[in-house]
């Protein structure tokens, strides 16, 4: 069957959502969308009614269509957990990585600091999640280790990018890897190495919340990205 073009650009604006390219409160400009698939308005306007319907898009009067925002309480919910599990799971897998495996997460993070001079949130958020994959895999207990990727499969679930709300966090998070590192190489204690990966987590979450409530004080549920993504 043919795809019609409200279809199409149904599919054309999905796959950015999904993919991460329009982040939440990316503004979605029927024109340039429609420009870009070589037709009129009035199918991306169809296109984004359906995916208004379904959670993904938000239109209000005199600002227009945009990726819907994450909530905050589910946001900081994931993440609570996220540091918990995620730290414990760090902290078990330390004495079992070798050293192949930790050069690769020093590689890793050495690849973040490189991005951090001309930012793509997108693309540090994917580096950031195979840096600590490539220390929570080695976690020797199968039932923490699928709390973490329930929670990271989550985080994704909500489209989330935190970098893109708060930048300025990323280059912190880049030290707090090589802190991290560090722990694990020294051999530190176990206790040490689950407080220092969940403290990096949570720093994390504190930093959106601290956005949210200094540029949203009347919206204290709606987390709202920084003025590149507006």
């Amino acid at each position: 069957m043919t795809e019609s073009k409200a279809q199409r650009a149904y599919r054309f604006i999905r796959t950015r959502i999904d993919d991460g390219r329009y982040v939440p409160g990316y503004r979605l400009v029927l024109g340039q969308i429609a420009g870009d698939l070589g037709v009129s308005v009035v199918p991306v306007r169809e296109a984004i009614r359906l995916l208004e319907a379904e959670g993904l898009v938000t239109f209000e009067r005199n600002v227009g269509a945009q990726v819907a925002l994450l909530r905050e309480t589910e946001y900081q919910h994931t993440m609570q957990t996220l540091a918990l599990v995620e730290g414990y799971a760090t902290s078990l897998a330390a004495p079992h990585l070798t050293r192949e495996q930790i050069a690769t997460a020093h590689a890793i993070n050495e690849r973040m600091r490189r991005t951090l001079e001309d930012f793509d949130p997108r693309r540090f958020t994917e580096l950031n999640r195979e840096f600590h994959a490539a220390l929570f895999e080695a976690c020797p207990n199968p039932h923490v280790l699928d709390l973490v990727h329930r929670g990271w499969n989550r985080l994704t679930a909500l489209r989330d990018s935190s970098f893109s709300f708060v930048p300025g966090r990323a280059r912190e998070s880049v030290v707090e890897h090589d802190r991290i590192l560090r722990l694990v190489e020294d051999g530190a204690d176990a206790r040490d190495v689950e407080l220092a990966a969940r403290e990096h987590r949570t720093a994390t979450l504190d930093a959106v919340l601290a956005y949210q409530a200094a540029h949203t004080p009347s919206a204290p549920r709606t987390l709202h990205p920084t003025e590149e993504f507006s």
